[in-house]
């Protein structure tokens, strides 16, 4: 069987501190992942591998039955996976509208956007955008297209989270990559962006989703499948129930001897 994303024996050193450690993983379209583990353990450099920004040390990352290792950022965008970071990435003085656009840079046929500048049809092409942005801020919330060309130093934390999300989604990747999206925000913030994930899958089923997150009860929620990492190693695979059972994931991960 091949998977929409295989990771093999994926190796990441930092001088003498190996960040992973022969993690193997993999991923099927539709499916949405959990990847968790205590601080350190390797889950963010997983990303900044997969997705070009940290070179291996060893090991091959296959994306859609190509060998996407150790290829540039956008290259990686442009096969199909969408990431967003820890730590918000937004332009702030700009509008919600500018930032989604930034994230469709990649992905925007530049020729034909001359040319719409050289025959005075640009005002066209842009209301066709928006108007697709609108659709994509309404899976999140009823009220956020209405702010469409408001900067986003006005919204809140949670709808910042939900425009770096969306801003990810306007490319129509295949794999989102969400990094810890709930940080900063309260448990109720919390549990409204996880539904509007749910939303957002339940529109696009085949989108392929890994989540880092330390909430046990979001990773519980959303994920039909969870690996654990620590010190760089995979150590569980399985589902929520499975992985919270296994002594060596209480032991590195939850605080617990292996007997409680």
């Amino acid at each position: 069987m091949t998977h929409l994303l295989e990771v093999s024996g994926l190796s990441v050193r930092f001088g003498g501190v190996r960040a992973l450690d022969g993690l193997d993983l993999h991923l099927d379209e539709g499916e949405t992942l959990g990847l968790i583990g205590p601080n350190g353990s390797g889950k963010t450099t997983s990303f900044n591998t997969i997705t070009g920004f940290v070179l291996p040390a060893g090991g091959t990352v296959r994306f859609a039955g190509e060998d996407i290792t150790a290829q540039p950022p956008r290259h990686v965008a442009r096969r199909g996976i969408a990431r967003t970071f820890q730590r918000l990435r937004l332009l702030t003085e700009l509008s919600v509208f500018d930032n989604l656009m930034v994230g469709q840079h990649l992905t925007l046929d530049h020729g034909i956007w001359a040319n719409l500048l050289g025959r005075g049809r640009l005002r066209g092409a842009i209301a066709r955008q928006t108007d697709e942005m609108r659709t994509l801020l309404r899976h999140f919330s009823p009220t956020l297209p209405d702010r469409l060309h408001e900067p986003v130093s006005a919204l809140t934390m949670i709808d910042r989270r939900r425009v770096e999300v969306c801003r990810a989604l306007a490319r129509s990747p295949r794999l989102l990559l969400l990094d810890e999206p709930s940080a900063g925000m309260t448990p109720d913030e919390t549990a409204e962006l996880m539904r509007d994930l749910q939303n957002v899958k339940a529109a696009r089923p085949s989108l392929a989703v890994i989540l880092i997150e330390h909430d046990m009860a979001v990773i519980e929620r959303v994920s039909a499948r969870c690996v654990v990492l620590d010190y760089g190693r995979k150590i569980a695979d399985g589902s929520y129930a499975e992985v919270t059972r296994d002594p060596a994931v209480r032991r590195a991960y939850l605080g617990e001897e292996a007997d409680a």
